[in-house]
């Protein structure tokens, strides 16, 4: 299960590098394996294969009216695999989509990652904190 926060920065060839923490778990459970892609809030999903693949399935299985989430999610997809040094190349089709450039954030998400441009992160995450029912987050106090 992936979860926690990385300030990541991409090269100058688009290619990122997978924090240490995360790199055995995904060469363990992936062969290194990833599939990027794009996410309707505006970053980019990344799974280790296997996850990538109940997910994709999930979505092939969507009916018709569902298309666009199909074109969203599967049209966008790319595999990409590790590379010696634990970097993968996040394409220019993915990065632009994301609005990506240099400076993201890395959020493990359980079964997979999210990245995102640092300054979109901060500004949605800034809305959401401040759209936030406080009974809710009463409900959720310890």
């Amino acid at each position: 299960m992936f979860q926690g926060a990385s300030s990541l920065s991409l090269d100058a060839k688009g290619r990122l590098s997978v924090p240490t923490r995360h790199r055995d778990v995904l060469l363990a459970t992936a062969g290194g394996q990833l599939t990027l892609t794009r996410h309707p809030h505006g970053c980019l999903m990344i799974f280790p294969r296997p996850e990538w693949e109940k997910f994709r399935d999930k979505i092939a299985a969507l009916p018709m009216n569902a298309q666009w989430y199909k074109r969203l999610f599967l049209g966008s997809a790319m595999d990409v695999e590790m590379d010696g040094t634990g970097r993968v190349l996040v394409s220019p089709e993915l990065r632009e989509a994301a609005g990506i450039t240099r400076e993201t954030l890395l959020l493990g998400m359980g079964s997979h990652f999210e990245l995102w441009d640092k300054a979109t992160h901060q500004a949605k995450e800034a809305e959401a904190l401040a759209a936030m029912d406080p009974q809710t987050l009463q409900d959720l106090a310890f």
